[in-house]
């Protein structure tokens, strides 16, 4: 079992992987099928990313750090990125660099035929994208 918890995210099926995506773009549906489906992983996964500090402690908790690692570097956080290259978690350094448009990392993706990352690159860049303008819209409240 503990080797399931230290999963990378390629060794999903691609339609997992397709719904984690659908997932990002903020599908509740599919969201609730990977955590009803044998996913809570990645549905947790999908919550960190959105911010979701419970979701966040749940990856922390249940063996499942390197993604909760992964949301902090997704939000530039140098010791997570330092974290993920001292434990090996390369491909999740690979992914971030990919979130951050580094062609290296882009060419890479496409030369491993790893295309479904690039369309998760792009989404979760899309929904930082997006927290960035919602945090800075002064109509709002935040309360972190």
């Amino acid at each position: 079992m503990a080797k399931d918890k230290r999963k990378e995210l390629y060794e999903y099926p691609a339609k997992i992987l397709i719904a984690v995506i659908e997932a990002i773009k903020g599908n509740i549906e599919i969201h609730k099928w990977l955590l009803k489906s044998g996913y809570p992983e990645l549905a947790a996964l999908v919550s960190a990313l959105y911010s979701d500090k419970d979701a966040f402690n749940w990856l922390m908790q249940h063996g499942f750090n390197h993604y909760a690692a992964f949301c902090n570097a997704v939000d530039d956080d140098n010791k997570a990125i330092a974290w993920l290259i001292k434990h090996n978690f390369n491909f999740l350094i690979v992914l971030n660099d990919a979130i951050n448009k580094v062609p290296k990392a882009e060419e890479w993706l496409k030369k491993q035929d790893l295309k479904v990352f690039l369309v998760m690159a792009n989404r979760i860049l899309l929904l930082k994208q997006e927290q960035n303008v919602t945090y800075a819209d002064y109509h709002k409240i935040h309360f972190n």
